[in-house]
């Protein structure tokens, strides 16, 4: 599979992005799919994922309630809409497929370029 990620920029603190990610390569409906981010010097964490028919969702204690994940599979689109945006948000978010379900989420080595989201006044 092939990602493209798009969206991030620089936001003030409670400010809102929306992030796109675009798949190819990929039999998009089947997968369930997921944003992860890092920060430089840390490993990627899971952010939001959603399951292949978007019918349920999962969300990293630190965005819920502030972050909503959801797809369009005929687009093969993966979006991220962040809301209340906080410093510590800021890192290159990366839309991935994966398997093993929402709760035990694996993501496959098919990373992209990510897309940089900076909060800061």
């Amino acid at each position: 599979g092939q990602f493209v990620e798009s969206g991030g920029g620089l936001v003030q603190p409670g400010g809102s992005l929306r992030l796109s990610c675009v798949a190819s390569a990929i039999s998009f409906s089947a997968y369930v799919m997921s944003w992860y981010r890092q920060v430089p010097g840390k490993e990627r964490e899971l952010v939001a994922a959603i399951a292949s028919t978007g019918d349920a969702t999962r969300y990293a204690d630190s965005v819920k309630g502030r972050f909503t994940i959801s797809r369009d599979n005929d687009e093969n689109k993966l979006y991220l809409q962040m809301n209340s945006l906080k410093p510590e948000d800021t890192a290159v978010y990366y839309c991935i497929a994966g398997r093993r379900g929402l709760n035990f989420f694996t993501p496959y080595d098919w990373w992209g370029q990510g897309t940089q989201v900076t909060v800061s006044s």
